[in-house]
């Protein structure tokens, strides 16, 4: 595919460079915790902590600071002005006065307190809407902008491979064309305001050994290139990305952190990324005290600079002492540490820390304004998936009407977010704390929303444990009233301290506790029930969907954010139609995982095994309370020569009575190759909102890299052959199908060729 030759430094960089000493080019590479103590916010924190003080740690300078907004409560405003006078210091009382570069989280907007918290990535993927996304990430990056912040540690591009990994909620689909169109609008709504995004996990985090968090990686070269790396390169090559933080992973015995193959040669070399590569939090350390392959922190801090992880985050437990002294003992050779600072000075003077005029004057800023919230409801309105629903759903007419709200979830507003929002990620450590932002629960927003019902809210149960203590309860309510709306799910949080989220993996993926026995008896009432699940991963509820007692309607929402509870009263009401789509197979059993429906014909349910592995619910499944009709897909031109790009074509009518929003989704399979392909992948989707009665022609722009694979020689290839197309509610729906014949030579794709699908929507179709 090429290589690229990297940008030379300007001259000023190279100039600043000239004059620095080994102490003040590692305290370039390193970042400070300036709040860091008791706060257990990333893995092994508390082992981890630093004893330096920030005095001694800043006085050559310092290329980081490390959360400074979001590691505990502290006032926005008091902080950037005391960031103000930091970056003054800096500038003024060190030698070379280099500001430092401030990064923060943002995955579910800005992880500061009272800031806006948004729906969680697996809610993104459920919208298909990278529109959407792209405006939030724009709204994250202002706010990030007048606090003086430079740098955001997201967006998260690992692929779902199983959702027993507890970061599910962080990544965005198992689908990687879906995590890459999604996760690449974020960095362009971000990057928009001069805040370089972060990719993480590069790469091959998610794809750990039985969903365990930090797990060896047992994935080979075929899955990485096909399925864990095409979101990071779209991120790359589409959305110019200024920064990539390493996964924590091993693969193959070989930890990501210490292998040039990804950063240097793949990354930079082959894909042309010249921005900064950034550690995960301690893992330069972690080759030393958790891998085993370096038999020191100071040896450690060579492995990672050699292979290409120019900054160590948080801290500089490894990029200090331990690696200068190797220096100074002429173990290791300097010009790993030169090759890093020259990046970071890039960055800098990218970023106007450089500028002679640099100066950091704090603005007002509203960080949960109705810009913000307006984003957030409509992300969330358009995330949340109705999975069955018998007529129940919408609840019309409730003037007079018995509304039972039961659950564990339905008057909790931590339910609704992530497990990196502040609140969960943060505030945890801080019982009493306000969360300091409106975040109306499902219980605030029913009575507003179901005018003239009675609604009695009873908890049932906790998220989790053995205590059944309110199920009677419950079922007394049930049999007491019109309808029960049961809301049950997870609770995010970080290691332990949750059922989903950093370091909470589970074994099993029935709900947690008892919440499936409070369900199952409430309807077993013959009350009409609507089950709602606020959860951060998919779970195992096919009891729920097709059982005997199953429930009259089942919705499902990934942690919606701040909104999430307007959006999931909206749905019930029909005041908002369900447009969400499932960016995740609806798991069958744990025993099933790991799933993806990308997988061979072996790969799914055959007549040579006992075991069932077919998911519940399939990858793109979602109801509306419209009706889809998808027919006559055509494509221009049958034939198609393995270099083309081709047009495929369909009509979408809205055979419902009230207006919609449909996804259309267009899937591929290639019938013979020369390795083995899914039984279905997505080639392209639209988001099409429809009157009733309306029909339109969605054409889709398909280049060859979407039907492109890694062949024998590990080169990305179209073959010629036969190659299915359908259009369908799901990845198993063939509504309409075609096919085309690729013909010509094996084409080997490169760096130039079109990665993105392109659609458009042509009105007035007659039918």
């Amino acid at each position: 595919m090429g290589h690229f030759e990297m940008p030379q430094p300007t001259e000023k960089v190279q100039a600043l460079h000239a004059r620095m000493t080994l102490e003040e080019k590692l305290a370039q590479l390193v970042g400070f915790w300036v709040d860091q103590g008791g706060e257990v916010v990333a893995p092994m924190a508390d082992e981890m902590a630093t004893s330096s003080k920030y005095d001694e740690a800043t006085r050559h300078g310092i290329g980081h600071l490390t959360r400074v907004y979001g590691t505990r409560p502290v006032d926005a405003a008091e902080r950037a002005t005391w960031l103000a006078g930091e970056q003054n210091r800096l500038r003024t009382r060190t030698r070379l006065g280099i500001p430092a570069l401030v990064h923060e989280e943002c995955l579910t907007g800005l992880a500061a307190w009272k800031a806006a918290t948004f729906p969680t990535p697996l809610a993104w993927g459920a919208t298909f809407d990278e529109q959407l996304v792209e405006e939030m990430g724009r709204r994250i990056g202002e706010s990030m902008r007048a606090l003086g912040i430079h740098q955001g540690l997201a967006p998260v591009l690992d692929v779902v491979r199983d959702p027993r990994w507890g970061r599910v909620d962080e990544c965005i689909s198992e689908d990687p064309y879906v995590v890459g169109m999604l996760g690449t609008a974020y960095v362009r709504g971000l990057q928009s305001q001069g805040i370089h995004a972060t990719l993480k996990h590069f790469v091959g985090y998610s794809a750990s050994q039985s969903g365990r968090n930090h797990a060896p990686v047992h994935a080979g070269p075929r899955e990485i290139a096909d399925v864990l790396l095409p979101p990071f390169e779209m991120a790359v090559r589409d959305g110019g990305v200024r920064s990539v933080m390493n996964s924590y992973a091993e693969i193959d015995g070989v930890p990501v952190a210490s292998d040039p193959a990804y950063f240097e040669e793949l990354l930079r070399a082959t894909w042309g990324f010249d921005g900064v590569v950034v550690s995960d939090y301690f893992s330069v350390a972690f080759l030393h005290l958790m891998h085993g392959i370096a038999g020191g922190k100071g040896e450690a801090a060579e492995l990672a600079l050699t292979a290409g992880i120019d900054v160590e985050l948080p801290t500089g437990d490894a990029y200090l002492e331990p690696l200068a002294e190797r220096i100074r003992a002429g173990v290791t050779d300097e010009s790993i540490v030169d090759r890093a600072v020259l990046r970071v000075l890039a960055q800098k003077e990218e970023l106007g820390l450089l500028d002679d005029d640099f100066t950091f004057t704090p603005e007002p800023v509203d960080l949960d304004s109705p810009e913000h919230r307006d984003v957030a409801r409509r992300l969330a309105e358009e995330s949340i998936v109705l999975l069955t629903n018998d007529g129940t759903l919408p609840l019309a007419q409730t003037t007079g009407k018995r509304v039972a709200l039961i659950g564990p979830n339905a008057d909790s507003s931590e339910a609704l977010m992530g497990c990196y929002s502040f609140a969960n990620h943060v505030l945890a450590h801080h019982p009493g704390v306000p969360v300091g932002f409106d975040i109306p629960s499902v219980a605030d927003t029913l009575a507003g929303e179901l005018a003239g019902a009675e609604i009695t809210v009873v908890h049932g149960s906790d998220v989790t444990g053995t205590d059944r203590f309110g199920i009677d309860e419950a079922v007394a309510a049930a049999l007491d009233s019109d309808v029960a709306i049961v809301v049950v799910g997870d609770r995010a949080g970080l290691f332990g301290r949750g059922t989903v989220g950093e370091g909470n993996d589970t074994e099993s993926l029935e709900l947690p506790g008892v919440q499936r026995e409070l369900v199952e008896r409430v309807v077993a009432t013959a009350t009409p029930v609507v089950l709602v699940l606020l959860t951060g991963r998919p779970y195992a509820i096919d009891w729920a969907i097709s059982g005997s007692t199953r429930p009259g309607a089942v919705v499902q929402a990934f942690f919606p954010g701040e909104e999430g509870g307007t959006a999931i009263a909206g749905v019930l009401s029909g005041r908002v139609n369900p447009s969400g789509r499932l960016p995740v197979s609806l798991p069958r059993s744990a025993g099933a995982q790991p799933y993806s429906y990308l997988h061979p014909a072996l790969g799914g349910t055959t007549d040579i095994t006992t075991a069932t592995s077919d998911p519940v619910l399939p990858f793109g499944y979602g109801l509306s309370y419209s009706m889809f009709e998808h027919t006559a897909l055509v494509v221009d031109d049958m034939v198609v020569f393995t270099e083309a790009t081709f047009t495929a074509r369909v009509t979408v009518r809205n055979t419902g009575e009230r207006r919609g929003t449909d996804v259309v989704q267009l899937y591929a399979h290639d019938e013979h190759a020369s390795v083995t392909r899914p039984v279905a992948q997505l080639v392209g989707y639209a988001r099409v909102e429809l009157d009733a009665g309306d029909s339109v022609e969605v054409s889709f722009q398909v280049p060859p890299t979407r039907l492109a694979f890694t062949d024998r020689e590990m080169r990305k290839v179209v073959e010629p052959g036969r190659i299915q197309l359908w259009v369908g509610s799901s990845c198993d729906d063939r509504e309409t199908q075609t096919s085309i014949e690729l013909t010509g030579e094996t084409y080997e794709i490169t760096g130039a060729d079109e990665r993105v699908v392109h659609t458009e929507v042509t009105s007035n179709v007659s039918v």
